[in-house]
């Protein structure tokens, strides 16, 4: 059984023991699961019945818990909890995940919680949040183990030995000069196979860079990818170590800028919470229907221009939806292709122009091949080839305006500062009604009255 279906078989499970009243039987059930699964398990379950699960979770789990939920549930769950509890759940938390808790707390318990800390942990913690969440500095955990480059194998192992346990997730040490300037990594795997008499200098690899704090996350996705890292040390403007960057934060930057993705397409924020109050749902998303609406009366007065020519020859309202429908499509293929390539760091200037072209040569070519099918077709259905000629026309244009559009508004909105992911759709949209509308029925006037 895969991930998916486990997690849907406790949801159902959970639910079962729920309704016959067994909570001994869904406390034991909660209990076997891990932070992440109990997150997605939160998720998934309506506001009343989340609140009992919550409360059957162990405390010590809590802190790793809110982490993983999303922001609008963290927040429900953390409105329903004392300062005490709080504090409690966060007992014991890995130094980048109270980072990340720490981060999205309001100001009063933000306060409260570093005040419950010792001053170590507090400057600790001050120093992970002086960086921007969505950089290197940001992801990193600052509990690291570095050695000098001069001391023997041998004297390595008996320092492991004295600290008698070393952060999850390592698979190098990281060597350090007197200055704590980063030199290179010691692999665990030549640690423990070389000859203790050797020296780290010996066996040390030089050619792995470390990643400065204030690199985007996008880009430590990227270095992690094509350098096949499981670990790698994060260092400051003066090239000293300040922490290090794990493949399951990676990991879970992946999976936000995925989420990011599908719902920003759709206007929505990965955080929210599809079970919070429908007032308040229907209040976020009425936004972009808002200006999705703004942009369908842009498209209808461009139609209105045109009104005497539907009139005339009532056939092209019956036509008319598919120019515009195809361009759509057509522009979303490009849009995607190239929204994923920005997010990739796939494009600079020197690609721009190839793509640009090879984008355009797309359009064309589907413009030809689609408007000789749509003539066709509309000859055979109406019997008359000067309105195919109109819609064969009209499709070209715009699946070739289409091209060009899906190609331009995700650089464009990037250049602005706007997430293309969450706003590219509808300005595409606009551009392939209007150019769709404008040139079917322009062309219909100009040759068929």
């Amino acid at each position: 059984m895969d991930s998916k279906e486990n997690a849907l078989s406790n949801l159902e499970e959970l639910r079962l023991r729920l309704d016959s009243g067994e909570m001994r039987s869904a406390r034991s059930l909660i209990a076997d699961l891990r932070p992440a699964e109990l997150a997605r398990l939160l998720e998934s379950l309506p506001l009343q019945e989340r609140a009992v699960v919550w409360e059957m979770v162990d405390p010590e789990l809590g802190g790793d818990v809110l982490v993983e939920v999303g922001e609008e549930v963290r927040d429900g769950l953390i409105e329903g909890m004392e300062i005490a509890e709080l504090i409690a759940a966060i007992d014991g938390m890995e130094l980048d995940d109270l980072a990340d808790l720490v981060a999205d707390l309001p100001e009063t318990l933000t306060q409260e919680v570093l005040r419950s800390m010792d001053q170590q942990d507090r400057d600790r913690l001050h120093h992970v949040l002086a960086y921007d969440e969505d950089s290197a500095g940001g992801l990193m955990n600052i509990d690291v183990v570095t050695v000098r480059a001069d001391v023997t194998l041998e004297v390595v192992i008996r320092y492991l030995h004295a600290r008698g346990e070393i952060p999850d997730g390592t698979d190098s040490i990281f060597v350090v000069n007197r200055e704590n300037e980063y030199q290179g990594v010691l692999l665990l795997t030549r640690l423990v196979t070389q000859d203790p008499n050797l020296s780290v200098a010996e066996v040390m690899s030089t050619d792995v860079d470390s990643i400065p704090a204030n690199t985007p996350s996008e880009n430590v996705v990227w270095e992690f990818e094509n350098r096949d890292l499981l670990s790698a040390a994060v260092t400051d403007k003066d090239n000293h170590v300040v922490g290090r960057i794990t493949v399951d934060d990676v990991l879970d930057v992946v999976r936000d800028e995925a989420e990011h993705s599908l719902m920003g397409a759709a206007g929505l924020d990965e955080e929210d919470d599809m079970f919070a109050p429908a007032a308040k749902s229907a209040l976020r998303r009425s936004l972009w229907l808002g200006i999705n609406l703004a942009t369908a009366f842009l498209a209808a007065s461009v139609v209105d221009i045109f009104q005497a020519t539907l009139d005339k020859i009532v056939l092209l309202a019956v036509l008319m939806p598919v120019v515009p429908s195809m361009g759509g499509v057509a522009g979303t293929q490009s849009l995607t292709i190239m929204t994923r390539a920005i997010a990739l760091g796939q494009i600079d200037k020197t690609n721009t122009r190839g793509i640009f072209r090879k984008e355009i040569l797309v359009g064309i070519w589907n413009g030809l091949l689609w408007a000789f099918v749509v003539a066709t077709f509309t000859y055979l259905w109406f019997g008359d080839y000067r309105i195919g000629a109109v819609i064969a026309g009209a499709m070209a244009i715009n699946l070739v305006a289409a091209a060009g559009a899906g190609f331009a508004i995700p650089l464009m909105l990037k250049k602005m500062d706007i997430d293309p992911a969450l706003a590219g759709g509808v300005v595409l949209t606009t551009v392939t009604d209007v150019v769709g509308y404008m040139s079917f029925l322009g062309l219909g006037a100009l040759f068929l009255l």
